[in-house]
């Protein structure tokens, strides 16, 4: 029975997505050309505040348990467990204040409305995961960037998503590069469960009524033993997601 009522309330969520990414793009597109920076970031803050917004039809509650003091005069590095799209929005809106920029796949560079725009121009970085030389050196870019403007990292170390909330080996590459351009950068664990109920029927209809919660651990400076730290990481994250 779920299922079927599934089916309407998601075509609504996908109405209200649309007409939502639709409606930010001239806006981001007037608040970064006309007014920079700063106003774009809030606008795309703002986009996802909204994109949470649009899931309640669904009737998808959050929780975001931050009781971190994390200082935002310094960079830092967000690393996830990964397990939907719908990771992305609360990370960009409850951690605004970090100014999140996110490692994504090449394929989201263009033809989507907002969610294309941003990645192209708010500061993240497009990876094509079949070149891995492309890949490290755009990953390079990002952590000179959050060392020079004082943001935020967000990368997931599985790679690709975990379709049943099973956390998957963390691929550390890419966050030793982080490191390595982000010296000063604080590191930030972040357990993500219950996203993936979201897609538990696969891409269409959502799943309903899930309860998606965030916990955010407590921040780790950056060490010498680089392997013994991303470990402690991994268990970090791991430990606290439950399916």
């Amino acid at each position: 029975m779920q299922k079927i009522i599934a089916y309407p309330l998601s075509l609504l969520y996908l109405i209200l997505f649309g007409a939502t990414l639709l409606l930010f793009h001239p806006i981001q597109w007037i608040c970064f050309n006309w007014f920079g920076y700063e106003a774009h970031r809030k606008s795309v803050a703002l986009l996802n505040l909204c994109l949470i917004r649009c899931t309640h039809v669904l009737g998808t509650t959050y929780s975001f348990n931050n009781p971190q003091t994390i200082p935002t005069d310094r960079p830092t590095i967000l690393v996830l467990n990964h397990q939907s799209m719908h990771d992305i929005s609360p990370i960009v809106w409850f951690m605004r204040k970090h100014h999140p920029k996110f490692v994504s796949k090449i394929e989201l560079g263009k033809g989507i409305p907002s969610v294309s725009y941003n990645l192209r121009h708010g500061g993240s970085v497009l990876i094509n995961r079949k070149d891995s030389r492309q890949s490290l050196a755009q990953i390079a870019k990002l952590g000179k960037y959050i060392e020079k403007h004082k943001r935020a990292a967000v990368i997931f170390p599985e790679g690709t998503r975990s379709k049943t909330g099973e956390p998957k080996k963390f691929h550390t590459t890419g966050l030793k590069v982080l490191i390595k351009k982000a010296p000063s950068a604080l590191i930030v664990p972040i357990s993500i469960n219950n996203s993936w109920k979201m897609l538990k029927y696969g891409k269409f209809p959502y799943g309903l009524g899930n309860h998606l919660r965030f916990e955010v651990h407590p921040p780790m400076e950056i060490t010498d033993n680089i392997d013994e730290l991303l470990a402690e990481v991994e268990q970090t994250i791991t430990q606290h997601i439950k399916n």
